[in-house]
């Protein structure tokens, strides 16, 4: 039966060598997983809170305000020479803490698994196979061709050296373990209370978990649906006509939302960051971010701002200024004097929540196959649009009561923002862009997705900075493999770099990116 999308209602790397010892990751259960047997444990939520508070804290807080936000330039950070990121001196020691970041959670998560089918606990298997997935997308999405099916199996199997697997195929195996978790979870629809002991996302509640993990799908065939050989367009209608077997994320109230409690463990990474640290003295507003949120008008007036933005942002003394992403040393020194800063009342406190999907980004999705034509809806492309865009606003609303000045989002305020010119479904002249850089806006402070998205749609058009030598002025399409993977693991990782047709650097593009697909360079440099 379909349903309508309404507006307010819808070290060494575990995967190249397995063994190695990760116990410091792991201080809450004072085991090493690589080594630990079955028996010890019998209760699979025991592995929940490491795995899943540490990908909180790391993979969607620490990697948003590290990584993301600056190769994305929603910030720059202008505090000197001690992170370089939004300049693209990426280098090793990065590839290397990204990669067995990743592998780490997802050692835990796979122990919990194999715990879950041990002592037949098919619902902590299926929240095993949805994090799983949502890890390894990642894990992909950054750096490419991966282990997969062979992935960690070092202790069981003795396997060592997997075999990397072509992004296609990684793709089909993680829909495949999706479409199991659903099963599964249609099997066991009610609330779990050994997971709502643990679980401060969904309070153990199955049916939560099952919109999140169908989302996922979304998500992931909407990010290979460049390639036509995924046939995600046919996919993507088969979940949206059958939404009783495929029940997907329909409001804000479902959103993949950490309520984090602010008491140990369920603290936000940020919880004793001081504002000196996080933003004051080094991460400001991007001239990319400010550039998209603020209307100037034909006086050059800055007559009308987003209603998001002094949520996210504090205005500077001047008005909304941004500073220059990946700009030169003096461009850098420079630039950032009132700029606008980080909002550090809002996003610095202890309970902050913390968003793995939410429903805007639902709706995107379905808006830009529906305008592609590779699906029908019973809502129209600008109405999925324009539902998407009120359901971010409305997510941020809430948040604002925290800034040193109050800010609210009312429904009133959404009709503005969609009738002005920085949203306007009617005066856009192309309406993938207008979707692609709202879908950007809302991808703020979720994790490595806005990341992912630019690089497979080209929205918006990033300027790459002057200082952005350490890459040779090219955007980077991807990390590095590491060197210890390489060293250990050479005949798979030559298969894999050989596959994906370039050489092991920032500059080889991923399977599903618009470079890949199209052979043109994403954002070619143009000095200014």
């Amino acid at each position: 039966m379909k349903k309508k999308f309404l507006y307010m209602g819808l070290a060494v790397l575990g995967l190249a060598v397995a063994g190695t010892s990760c116990t410091h990751d792991f201080e809450e259960i004072n085991h090493d997983p690589n080594n630990m047997m079955l028996g010890d444990l019998q209760n699979p939520y025991a592995m929940f809170t490491p795995a899943f508070y540490g990908m909180t804290n790391n993979q969607w807080q620490n990697y948003t305000w590290f990584w993301n936000d600056e190769l994305v330039q929603y910030t720059t950070f202008s505090g000197g020479t001690t992170r370089e990121e939004n300049r693209y001196k990426i280098g090793e020691a990065n590839f290397s803490s990204v990669w067995n970041g990743y592998a780490n959670r997802v050692t835990n998560i796979m122990h919990m698994i194999e715990l879950a089918q041990k002592y037949k606990n098919p619902a902590a298997e299926a929240v095993g196979l949805t994090l799983k997935v949502a890890l390894m997308e990642n894990l992909t999405a950054i750096f490419g061709d991966i282990p997969y099916k062979e992935a960690f199996r070092g202790r069981s199997e003795g396997i060592n050296k997997p075999v990397f697997e072509s992004q296609k195929e990684v793709y089909e195996d993680m829909l495949a373990e999706l479409e199991t978790a659903n099963d599964i979870y249609a099997k066991n629809a009610k609330t779990d209370p050994s997971l709502a002991a643990v679980d401060q996302m969904y309070g153990g509640n199955l049916k939560q978990w099952r919109k999140f993990n169908n989302s996922l799908m979304l998500r992931l065939l909407c990010r290979v649906s460049g390639r036509p050989e995924m046939k995600a367009g046919e996919r993507i209608q088969t979940i949206i006509n059958n939404l009783d077997k495929y029940p997907v994320i329909e409001s804000n109230a479902d959103n993949a939302t950490v309520q984090l409690t602010g008491v140990d463990p369920y603290l936000s990474y940020f919880h004793n960051k001081l504002k000196t640290d996080f933003t004051s003295s080094t991460y400001h507003a991007a001239e990319q971010v400010i550039k998209m949120m603020v209307y100037i008008d034909e006086k050059g007036v800055q007559s009308y701002n987003d209603p998001r933005l002094p949520i996210w942002f504090k205005e500077g003394n001047d008005g909304w200024k941004g500073a220059i992403a990946g700009g030169t040393p003096t461009e850098r020194s420079t630039s950032n004097q009132g700029a606008a800063q980080l909002n550090y009342e809002v996003f610095v406190r202890d309970d902050a929540p913390v968003y793995y999907m939410d429903y805007a980004e639902v709706l995107f999705i379905l808006s830009e196959m529906s305008e592609k034509g590779m699906i029908t809806c019973e809502l129209s492309s600008k109405d999925l649009y324009e539902a998407a865009v009120k359901a971010s606003l409305l997510k941020w609303g809430p948040w604002g009561v925290y800034s040193e000045t109050p800010r609210y989002i009312t429904e009133g305020d959404v009709t503005t923002f969609l009738a002005s010119d920085l949203a306007n479904w009617d005066k856009a002249e192309n309406k993938l862009q207008l979707i692609g850089e709202q879908k950007y806006l809302a991808l703020f402070w979720v994790g490595m997705e806005a990341y992912h998205e630019v690089r497979r749609t080209a929205y918006p058009e990033l300027v790459i900075g002057n200082g952005t030598d350490y890459n040779d002025y090219k955007y980077p399409q991807r990390f590095a493999y590491p060197n210890t993977t390489v060293a250990n693991n050479r005949e798979h990782v030559d298969e894999a770099l050989t596959r994906m047709g370039g050489e092991n650097t920032m500059k080889t593009p991923v399977w599903w990116s618009y470079s890949a697909i199209t052979g043109k360079e994403l954002f070619p440099y143009k000095e200014h």
